[in-house]
């Protein structure tokens, strides 16, 4: 995390980043016990989902131009998208409890949520 003595950068501010890296994290840590076998095929997948989504806000949030800002913030709701499915699909394989996927569909929802609207402050 960020000490008080350093600075945060304009991302970090953002709601919708913040969400999205407490979900990265989160999901980093549910998929630590999933069978080694899955270890480059779902916990892989789904690392590289969470992790797409705070970083295409991150570098998005530098674009100069709206056009720009707006496809990185879109492939960012895409990641989730993605990431939510492999839930699922983590859940009906038993590698995850109903209870991990009650805890984390209404995170990947409302993180959903914040990067939609992010998206569509580009257009306003």
């Amino acid at each position: 995390m960020i000490t008080p003595s350093q600075t945060l950068r304009p991302y970090q501010k953002l709601v919708a980043w913040q969400e999205a890296h407490k979900l990265c994290r989160g999901i980093y840590e549910i998929t630590k016990s999933f069978p080694k076998i899955e270890m480059y095929r779902l916990v892989d997948q789904m690392c590289r989902a969470a992790a797409s989504a705070p970083t295409n806000i991150a570098e998005g949030s530098r674009k100069t131009s709206q056009k720009e800002r707006a496809r990185y913030y879109e492939i960012s709701l895409c990641s989730i998208e993605e990431l939510h499915y492999q839930c699922v699909l983590a859940l009906d394989l038993g590698y995850i409890t109903q209870e991990q996927f009650t805890k984390i569909e209404p995170h990947i929802r409302r993180t959903s949520f914040l990067i939609h609207k992010l998206h569509a402050s580009c257009f306003a």
